[in-house]
């Protein structure tokens, strides 16, 4: 027990310096909590059904609220007990102990759900409280506290009004109170100097409970000590955050101080985050501190997606931070490109070229990190075409060693993958930029991007590639298709594979001089592709994911064409452990012979020659030997 006395009273106006109260697990008054209160009335509650359907008992029943132990109960004027409901009035002078203690004089309510579980509460001076104000909460519990008119009114605009409405009044009844444990202690509090001081140790969802209640009472000086509480004390979480914005937000006036709370989770709208970002964003692009800047990245990621920075009208400003910094890093990798190309730079020394090379990695990574932002929030259209337009960039890109110029093409590989996943929306004509200017270099940079750089995932970016080729027109997927074939026929496995993006394509024209082009027919599981030339030329292209099983019809049947074909090249992936050159040449042998077969991990490619054409292979006997080298 904790006592705070007052000094004795000689007149019935109180004047308080501090307040006898009781200090509970749960707070500071002789109240006791919620949870104390409902297993007393669950006791009640057994009794009654105990009693079955037998009427109550006339005689008066008295029910100790629970005791508080003090080494000074003698000096503490505070007193807390319970009176059932049957007992409409308090015990006569046959039991003179418990005569100083009333229950309430007014006939209790009728109440159809059964008796209410009253307690008593005084604060101050008993012999000098000169009102009654009893709670009546949703639990079937009636407190009764014994105040002072002229604190409440003092400290309360509810209470004031409601004293000088009715007055002279002897008793307030608050009905459905929805927190009597808290609406108690806030009447306490009136009776306290320091307010603040009496929330030190209370937590902060408890001081959101007095808050509420002392806003419904006009308590401004409780509610003036909460927002200084809630605007010093740490919280703890998010969802307490939340709480506490939301509790605060709710507040109508700025009256009681609720900016200096708001503060520490919103900028003043008169200076903008914009500068802020972009000062956090200066510092990261600048440092070359690796962990620094790793740390940093995620800080800024974070406030970009949890905070409503781009968002309430500041988009345009966030997006303009954004690409001010991408030119100024394009403009910076392209003079260090330029530096780096120069003869006399292969002349020095390793301690000259190691600062431009770090700085170009440096560079590439803020781009590729800029670029990430920019599709995470749907508005890299614009840089796309600024990628796109790097020609002279992607001239010099392949004058530097791989080691120093790959994490370009990881910002290419990055670009795709965005187009390919739609967060990219480029127009066409940036997209046909974007595949004549940076293909090639990504090709090129592939089999160290694959091997040498940890976060490159090879399948996510074939399939970026691929999406964004079926986005043109069929004319020009039909010419990076043929692009794409040489290189795969060269390189094989360092290149990457776009067999997928063509698997589905109907019809494919091209508009070369002199030349036809009968379609993309499709064949069960297989896909051909047939071409005429002036020169009375026909190749036909198949492709086919086996799945490691033999057919079992007809293979002569994958070619058949009423158009008769002079070179017809066979791709077959995932193909079973077999002589698949024998089965089909086999199957072709009246027409066809093959020329040359090649084995690129899961893909086998073969090479047939129409017996028909045989004087021009002759003719053509070299390439017939660069066909073989290019398979290997």
């Amino acid at each position: 027990m904790a006592d705070f006395r007052v000094r004795r009273l000689e007149s019935r106006h109180t004047k308080i310096r501090n307040v006898p109260i009781a200090v509970t697990p749960e707070g500071f008054w002789c109240c006791p909590s919620q949870a104390v209160l409902q297993k007393t009335l669950k006791n009640q509650n057994h009794q009654n059904k105990q009693k079955g359907s037998s009427p109550p008992s006339k005689a008066p029943s008295v029910q100790r609220a629970p005791a508080i132990s003090s080494e000074k109960r003698a000096s503490t004027p505070t007193r807390s007990k319970g009176v059932s409901d049957d007992q409409k009035y308090p015990p006569t002078s046959d039991n003179p102990a418990l005569s100083p203690m009333r229950a309430s004089e007014r006939p209790p309510k009728p109440n159809s759900e059964g008796q209410k579980h009253k307690i008593s509460v005084g604060f101050g001076q008993q012999e000098t409280s000169d009102l009654k104000v009893i709670l009546y909460g949703k639990e079937g519990i009636a407190v009764k506290m014994s105040v002072h008119k002229n604190i409440l009114a003092e400290n309360s605009n509810y209470f004031a009004e409601k004293l000088s409405r009715e007055s002279p009044v002897s008793c307030i009844e608050i009905l459905d109170c929805e927190d009597v444990e808290i609406y108690v202690e806030t009447v306490g509090l009136m009776y306290c100097k320091e307010v603040k001081h009496r929330l030190i140790k209370q937590s902060v969802p408890r001081v959101l409970r007095i808050l509420k209640v002392a806003e419904s009472l006009g308590f401004r000086a409780c509610m003036k000590s909460c927002l200084d509480y809630l605007e010093a004390v740490p919280w703890v979480g998010d969802e307490e955050e939340e709480n506490v914005v939301s509790s605060v937000r709710h507040l109508k006036t700025d009256n009681y101080g609720i900016n200096p709370v708001l503060k520490r989770v919103s900028s003043d709208l008169n200076n903008p985050p914009n500068h802020t970002l972009a000062h956090i964003m200066e510092l990261v692009l600048k440092s070359s501190d690796e962990r620094g800047r790793r740390e940093m990245k995620s800080l800024v990621l974070k406030l970009l997606k949890e905070n409503s920075i781009c968002n309430n009208g500041s988009s345009d400003i966030c997006v303009e931070t954004l690409y001010n910094s991408c030119k100024s890093c394009l403009d910076s990798l392209l003079a260090l490109f330029r530096e780096a190309t120069e003869p006399a730079f292969s002349s020095r020394a390793l301690d000259g070229k190691e600062p431009i090379t770090r700085h170009i990695a440096l560079e590439a990574d803020n781009l590729l990190w800029l670029v990430e932002i920019l599709a995470d929030r749907h508005v890299a259209d614009e840089f796309v075409l600024m990628w796109a337009s790097q020609n002279e960039l992607s001239q010099l890109h392949n004058k530097l060693p791989i080691m120093n110029r790959h994490l370009i093409s990881c910002i290419t590989a990055r670009i795709f993958v965005g187009i390919g996943r739609g967060e990219v929306l480029p127009c066409k004509e940036t997209r046909q930029l974007l595949l004549n200017v940076w293909l090639q270099p990504l090709i090129d940079d592939y089999s160290w991007l694959q091997h040498g750089c940890r976060s490159f995932d090879r399948k996510v970016v074939e399939e970026g590639i691929g999406r964004t080729i079926l986005t043109l027109p069929l004319e020009d997927q039909q010419t990076i298709l043929l692009s794409w074939l040489g290189s795969f026929l060269k390189i094989g496995d360092n290149c990457p594979n776009l067999q997928r993006a063509f698997e589905n394509k109907r019809l494919v024209s091209i508009d070369a001089e002199d030349a036809t082009h009968e379609g993309i027919r499709t064949v069960g599981v297989q896909k051909t592709c047939e071409f005429s030339t002036s020169s009375a030329l026909c190749v036909c292209i198949v492709t086919w994911n086996m799945n490691n099983k033999m057919p079992t019809e007809n293979l002569s049947k994958l070619v058949s064409s009423d158009q008769k074909f002079d070179l017809l090249v066979v791709g077959l992936q995932e193909a079973p452990r077999c002589n698949l050159a024998q089965v089909l040449q086999a199957a072709i042998a009246d027409t066809h012979i093959l020329l040359g077969e090649t084995t690129m991990q899961s893909i086998q490619l073969f090479l047939f020659g129409a017996k028909s054409s045989t004087k021009y292979i002759r003719e053509m006997e070299v390439d017939k030997e660069s066909v073989g080298g290019c398979g290997g």
